[in-house]
């Protein structure tokens, strides 16, 4: 037996990556929404039994950016209807900022492979977890803090959702595309790209290991997909 997800992707260079063979060794029937070139307002999210978004160059503050407030209605749809949702990143920013907590811009970028400071190392191991952004997601009400370090929440809980601020989706394939991508940015705060291809590849096994255990435990522990079958 399959199970509907869906995965929100809003630009070329963040693909889902180990999120996506995840989902399928799950036994999942995986559809993706490019929120950038297509409205949600074409799809029902409660026809999903879990939704997953992904990274994004831009902010989940930004305003200006349409689809940010498509993909805002569309989430307050899912989470009305308790489907469960995992936010990566951005997509943990959205969550958060849907749900009455706060986004924006850090005084302290986190580029590279960086533990997280995890309370819950059975749901959420320490790391290193490979993080690429510029930005502080501050909790909703309610909300379970998992992990934090000095420059703000790495993982956090609430009800049937859990909102992360790094990438366990990440491959060495998906590494190669955003030093392509963004490289600028990279430039910009001293970080050299050759080092971060080099560690990504040194740690390919280590981290397919951690990023199954963590989206496992969200499975199981979060998200309970049987409770919503019932």
């Amino acid at each position: 037996m399959t199970w509907p997800a869906l995965v929100i992707q809003h630009e070329e260079p963040t693909p889902p990556g180990l999120i996506l063979t995840w989902l399928r060794d799950r036994g999942a029937d995986v559809g993706t929404l490019r929120i950038d070139e297509q409205d949600p307002r074409e799809l029902n999210p409660r026809d999903y039994d879990l939704i997953v978004s992904l990274g994004s160059e831009f902010g989940a503050y930004q305003d200006d950016i349409e689809w940010i407030k498509h993909e805002m209605d569309f989430l307050q749809e899912a989470v009305e209807a308790n489907v469960p949702f995992l936010g990566v990143c951005f997509g943990g920013q959205i969550l958060a900022r849907m749900l009455g907590g706060e986004v924006y811009k850090s005084d302290t970028e986190e580029i590279g492979w960086l533990r997280v400071g995890t309370s819950q190392p059975d749901l959420v191991p320490d790391g290193p977890w490979f993080q690429w952004h510029f930005d502080v997601m501050m909790p909703p009400q309610g909300a379970t803090v998992i992990a934090e370090n000095e420059v703000g929440v790495q993982a956090y809980a609430i009800g049937r959702s859990l909102g992360i601020q790094f990438h366990p989706e990440v491959t060495n394939e998906i590494m190669d595309m955003w030093v392509d991508a963004y490289r600028h940015e990279l430039d910009e705060h001293g970080v050299d790209p050759d080092r971060l291809l080099t560690e990504t590849r040194e740690r390919a096994r280590e981290h397919r290991a951690m990023s199954r255990k963590l989206l496992d435990a969200f499975l199981e522990q979060i998200a309970r997909p049987r409770e919503r079958a019932s």
